[in-house]
């Protein structure tokens, strides 16, 4: 029998089974995360499905990330809602202000090596970055999953996105994730596994390994996972074990990638996968950037200040700058950027993780996000900021969308 990709050994362990890809198994989870967008909705589904208790308090996470700060009292009362049910000991909550949902769980221990996690929203495939398996899940599944501690799944089969090479230039693994995400198109990985082997990611950070897994969705993946190694292994304060796929492992794609060869993208409107260079696309105003959520991490904003210098921002441009938790916000702090950024004129660096009420464009041509799924043009943090000329690339109007 041919060997196993890493997914098919994390299921095979939570199943209790030996599975392959394509096969239907019921598997025991590691932890479930909720956010105020998923959350309320699932809090009433476990209470259709007579939930009185979950399987484990400490393995149920609930962050307030959607609606930061809380836009009005409808809200503010599904907020109370999960504080209720964290009152009760039902569930570790993170607070307003304290960490967007994907840096709570990774700041907290959620993750490690081997897990399998689910999360009420698309972007937990970011878990992956840790040589785990994340996926994002609707408030039905999730509220069974809260109750029993399993949940269904049809184990996918795997694309191997082999990287070579090293980022050069100004590319980030932003970039990286765009490029992939042209090659694949939106439905190009739809219920896979991504693998990314390769001599290439050593020089990947986990924080660019993070960028890399949240994007993988974009294509319509089931889940990323990239390979455990020192980098990962220096994330973690207690010993781990990583899962690594078999030299014989059956893949249904397979992609190589030379780092070197990856150049600033942008995704444009109004499909993510509408991507092209930087360079191949004409000039166009641009007054509004934002970089915002899980993009802005310790490693994220010193690049783009080493990017920009001590140059100021250009006379009438706004750059909003948002951290993905209150630690990254103190790190930043501690390490002089935030008076830095004060200096350039950016708009006021937050002290809290922002949802998407706080980082909305205003009226302005071409607006510009580092955001995972922006309905405007999308960038790589480093590029986003590096030009404060007023000026953003876009592709010419006279072009048909997808």
């Amino acid at each position: 029998m041919t060997g196993r990709t890493i997914a098919e050994k994390i299921f095979s362990a939570h199943a209790g089974a030996e599975v392959r890809a394509g096969d239907s198994v019921v598997a025991s989870i590691d932890a479930a995360m909720a956010t105020d967008g998923s959350g309320p909705l699932t809090l009433e589904l476990f209470r259709q499905m007579g939930g009185t208790k979950v399987f484990d308090p400490d393995k149920v996470v609930m962050v307030f990330d959607h609606y930061v700060p809380c836009p009005n009292d409808k809200v503010a009362a599904l907020h109370e809602s999960m504080r209720d049910f964290a009152r009760g000991g039902q569930c570790r909550l993170t607070e307003l202000a304290k960490a967007s949902a994907i840096s709570s769980c990774r700041e907290k221990g959620f993750v490690k090596p081997g897990h399998l996690i689910v999360g009420g929203d698309s972007h937990s495939t970011t878990y992956g970055a840790f040589n785990a398996i994340g996926t994002g899940i609707g408030s039905s599944d999730l509220a069974a999953a809260m109750i029993s501690g399993r949940l269904w799944f049809n184990v996918p089969g795997a694309i191997r996105i082999e990287f070579t090479g090293r980022l050069e230039g100004y590319a980030t693994a932003k970039d990286l994730a765009l490029t992939i995400v042209g090659l694949l198109k939106a439905d190009g990985a739809i219920y896979k596994s991504s693998n990314s082997p390769g001599d290439g990611v050593a020089g990947l950070s986990i924080d660019a390994r993070m960028t890399l897994c949240n994007m993988m969705v974009e294509t319509g993946a089931k889940c990323a996972i990239m390979p455990g190694d020192i980098v990962t292994r220096a994330f973690f304060t207690e010993p781990v074990e990583f899962v690594a796929a078999d030299a014989d492992a059956v893949y249904e794609q397979a992609i190589a990638i030379d780092l070197a060869g990856v150049e600033p993208m942008l995704a444009m409107p109004h499909q993510v996968d509408t991507v092209e260079p930087v360079a191949a696309m004409s000039a166009s105003p641009c007054r509004w950037a934002c970089s915002a959520l899980a993009q802005w991490t310790a490693f994220g904003s010193p690049r783009s200040a080493h990017v920009m210098g001590e140059a100021p921002l250009a006379p009438g441009f706004e750059l909003l700058v948002v951290p993905a938790s209150r630690k990254v916000y103190l790190e930043a702090l501690r390490a002089g950027l935030i008076e830095r950024f004060r200096r350039q004129g950016r708009r006021h660096p937050c002290r809290r993780p922002a949802g998407r009420a706080a980082a909305r464009a205003p009226a302005s041509p071409a607006p510009a996000r580092t955001s995972s799924r922006p309905p405007t043009a999308t960038s790589s943090a480093g590029w986003a900021t590096s030009r404060p000329t007023s000026t953003l690339r876009r592709r010419p109007s006279s072009r048909r969308a997808r």
